[in-house]
């Protein structure tokens, strides 16, 4: 039988030391948080009955992971991402905030510094030969007026899956843009239609997946963040409807309202409108944006001084 240890003096004075609550040194929150992260460990173990070979095999997981450079992609198969979406979804319900276009989840995959175009881009370097998108609409406020001047950064996977900078094989910043809207809110794009995704099948996500019965793939989608002076930063993608994993997404991204209607054209007259001799797809969507509160501007704030620090 298990001798329960946890709870006892000697261990929260233990966890004390540990956590650097007895030192005036430190960042007060970063100890609070490490605190109750090793109490809830301490806990876990303990009920759990944690055995040193069963420890030592998860810190070799973790090692695995940081070499597989994985830890991004555990994260939103684990939840923890769409969580964070719930959260502040919540808060703004609370606070009585009026939501614009659905947040969702960022991914590991952006690169930051993209080209940036006016209006209007083409994001694909033309070496892939996947099915021509193009996808437009208008950034706008919560009272559907046009928002000039935001930038629409954009950014997804080739026909294969693979993002540019991670896919050595690609260009550089291919399939990824900043386009800046003008006066009437306007953005459009050409691209090619991505596919979706799987983990990589030999690599400690889909390991740990696997234990836990559950797959690794998901849906075809496009990456943005929209943002505009005065305005939220929006964190989102939309999905490619009909694929086969759109609401059975391994990372919980797939969000109601962020999967628009995708228009196949075979017509010969449009082809030729777009210069093509082939069919090709069209998606229009339009972002709206929520004003920035209070609170927003001051996690901005917070966000410098933890980069900073």
């Amino acid at each position: 039988m298990a001798v329960k240890i946890a709870q006892t003096e000697e261990v929260k004075k233990f966890l004390n030391i540990v956590s650097g609550t007895t030192s005036e040194k430190g960042n007060p929150r970063t100890k609070k948080i490490v605190h109750r992260i090793l109490t809830d460990l301490f806990n876990t173990i303990e009920e759990f009955d944690v055995q040193p070979w069963e420890f030592w095999a998860a810190i070799d997981y973790f090692n695995d992971l940081g070499q597989s450079m994985e830890a991004g992609l555990l994260t939103p198969g684990l939840g923890l991402e769409h969580f964070l979406d719930l959260r502040m979804d919540a808060e703004d319900k609370a606070a009585g905030v009026k939501q614009g276009t659905p947040r969702t989840i960022e991914g590991p995959l952006y690169v930051a510094n993209a080209p940036l175009s006016k209006g209007s881009a083409r994001l694909d370097d033309g070496t892939d030969k996947g099915e021509v998108l193009f996808m437009h609409g208008v950034v706008r406020d919560l009272d559907g007026k046009p928002v000039g001047g935001a930038i629409v950064d954009v950014w997804h996977a080739n026909t294969k899956g693979f993002y540019s900078f991670f896919d050595k094989s690609q260009t550089k910043y291919n399939l990824r843009r900043r386009i800046e809207t003008g006066p009437d809110g306007r953005y459009e794009f050409q691209t090619i239609i991505p596919a979706g995704y799987g983990c990589p099948p030999d690599g400690p996500t889909q390991r740990l997946l696997d234990q836990l019965g559950r797959h690794g793939q998901r849906p075809a989608h496009i990456h943005f963040f929209v943002s505009a002076p005065g305005h939220r930063h929006l964190t989102t993608q939309i999905n490619i409807a009909g694929d086969k994993y759109l609401y059975d997404d391994f990372a919980f991204a797939t969000r109601e309202g962020l999967i628009p209607k995708i228009a196949r054209h075979e017509d010969a007259k449009k082809m030729k409108e777009k210069e093509l001799n082939t069919p090709f797809s069209e998606i229009e969507f339009d972002f709206t944006l929520t004003a920035l509160a209070k609170k927003d501007a001051e996690e901005v704030v917070n966000r410098r001084r933890v980069e900073a620090a």
